[in-house]
């Protein structure tokens, strides 16, 4: 699956979520997403449920920044998120554990 917007990562994300490697999560995740369709989002897992709503949340526990399209070419495969990450083209703020964690709670995309 390739993607074309933000708009579609996200819907992938709520998708592919696996339930049960979210096991122990209690968790709120911030998501600043900067340029053309950006915007602010945020996820709430617990109980081994993900909802996804648009907005700040108060006290996430952890928060993600990036660009749009940086976040699309992730998701496609052209760019590494750890490079990206070192590159400053990702910011962390929060519970690194957690954001460690996040990339095996989703289905990776089929390419």
């Amino acid at each position: 699956m390739e993607a074309n917007s933000i708009q579609e990562v996200m819907d992938f994300a709520v998708k592919s979520f696996q339930p049960e490697k979210a096991a122990g999560i209690d968790a709120v995740i911030q998501f600043n997403i900067s340029g053309e369709q950006g915007g602010d989002y945020f996820v709430t897992i617990r109980d081994k449920q993900l909802n996804m709503e648009p907005g700040v949340a108060t006290k996430p526990r952890l928060t993600l920044g990036a660009n749009a399209q940086d976040i699309v070419n992730m998701f496609n495969g052209r760019m590494n998120p750890m490079q990206a990450y070192m590159q400053g083209k990702v910011q962390v703020r929060g519970d690194m554990g957690l954001a460690m964690r996040l990339a095996n709670i989703f289905k990776p995309p089929s390419r």
